[in-house]
C-alpha cells in the first residue's frame, strides 16, 4: 500500500484550505495551490488563525501547531506537486474544469501518486478517463468545514484499485474521520439525499407554502437538524447546490431532480449565499469575511 507522507491540495477556498490544514496538523507535508496569489495569502492567514485557535483551546500543543504551520507551503505552480503522494482537488464543481486539471496532474505527479477529487457529485469514472492512471483516481469527499466535520465519503471509480482505496481510507482515518463508501453514481450518498431536500425547501418557498424562517425553523425544531435547509444552502453556496442538482438530473434522468426555478433565479442574480453576502438570507459583512472560491 502507498505510504502517504506528502499531500498536494488544489484550490485555496474554504474546502481546500481546510483539507490542507487538516493534513498539516496530522504531520504531513502539504502544498496548497491556487492560481490567485491573493487567494493564497488569504488562505495562509485563515489557516494560521485556525491553528492559533486550536492551540489556545488546548486541542493541540504550541509545538504541534508550530510544526503544522512549518509543514505548509503555498504555491501557484502545479510543478511543485511532482513529489506528492496524493493530490486532492477542491476546485469548482465543473466536470470539464476538473478533467482539465486531472490531465495536467497526470503529466506532473509521480507515477505512483494518487489523484483524488473532493467532488460532491461528479462521476469519478469520467474524471479518471482524462488520465492515464484510472486505477489511482478516487473520490475523497470531505464535508464542510473539513477540520471539524467527522465524515469523509470515499467513492471508487470503475477502475479504482484496491491499493488506492485502502491508502485513501487510511489517510482519512489518520485524519480521525469516519469513512463511508459509495458507488460511483450521481450525488453519491450524502448529496443524493441532501440536495433534493434543499431543492424541495426552495419549492416550498417558491410556491408560498411558508416563509424562509418558518421552513428552516420547521426542519430545525421538528427534525432536529442543526441548520435549516435554506440556511444550509446559503452556507454551501447556492451555485454549488444548483450544480449538484443539475448533475443529479442529468445522471439519474428523473424530473424530481429538476432544480427549482427560484434556486436558478437566485444564482442568476448572483445571490450565492454567505460568500456573496446575500442568498436566501442577507449577511452583514459576510462577503468580506468569506473565503475565496478556488480558481485554476
Amino acid at each position: 500500500m502507498v505510504e502517504i507522507k506528502a499531500v498536494g491540495v488544489v484550490g485555496s477556498g474554504q474546502m481546500g484550505s481546510g483539507i490542507a490544514q487538516l493534513a498539516a496538523v496530522h504531520g504531513l507535508k502539504v502544498w496548497l495551490l491556487d492560481s490567485d496569489p491573493e487567494a493564497l495569502s488569504r488562505a495562509k492567514t485563515f489557516i494560521a488563525g485556525n491553528v492559533r485557535r486550536m492551540i489556545s483551546k488546548g486541542h493541540i500543543s504550541q509545538a504541534n501547531g508550530d510544526n503544522a504551520l512549518s509543514l505548509l507551503s503555498y504555491t501557484t505552480n502545479l510543478e511543485d506537486f511532482q513529489d506528492a503522494d496524493i493530490v486532492i482537488e477542491a476546485i469548482v464543481e465543473s466536470e470539464d474544469v476538473k478533467k482539465n486539471l486531472f490531465r495536467q496532474l497526470d503529466r506532473i505527479v509521480k507515477p505512483s501518486g494518487i489523484l483524488a477529487s473532493n467532488t460532491s457529485s461528479i462521476s469519478i469514472t469520467r474524471i479518471a478517463s482524462a488520465t492515464s492512471r484510472p486505477p489511482q483516481v478516487i473520490g475523497m469527499h470531505f464535508m464542510n468545514p473539513p477540520p471539524i466535520m467527522k465524515l469523509v465519503e470515499i467513492v471508487r471509480g470503475a477502475d479504482t484499485s484496491d491499493e488506492t482505496f485502502l491508502a485513501t481510507k487510511a489517510l482519512a482515518e489518520r485524519f480521525k474521520k469516519t469513512v463511508i463508501c459509495s458507488q460511483d453514481f450521481a450525488g453519491f450518498i450524502v448529496n443524493r439525499i441532501l440536495m433534493p431536500m434543499i431543492n424541495e425547501a426552495f419549492h416550498t418557498l417558491y410556491t408560498g407554502v411558508a416563509t424562509k424562517e418558518d421552513i428552516d425553523a420547521g426542519m430545525k425544531l421538528g427534525t432536529n437538524h442543526p441548520m435549516g435547509p435554506l440556511e444550509l444552502a446559503d452556507f454551501i453556496g447556492l451555485d454549488v447546490c444548483l450544480s449538484i442538482m443539475k448533475v443529479l438530473h442529468t445522471g439519474l434522468g428523473d424530473t424530481k431532480y429538476l432544480p427549482c426555478p427560484l434556486l436558478v433565479q437566485y444564482v442568476d442574480a448572483g445571490r450565492l449565499g454567505r460568500k456573496r453576502g446575500v442568498g436566501v438570507y442577507y449577511y452583514r459583512d459576510a462577503a468580506k469575511q468569506a473565503q475565496p472560491s478556488a480558481r485554476l
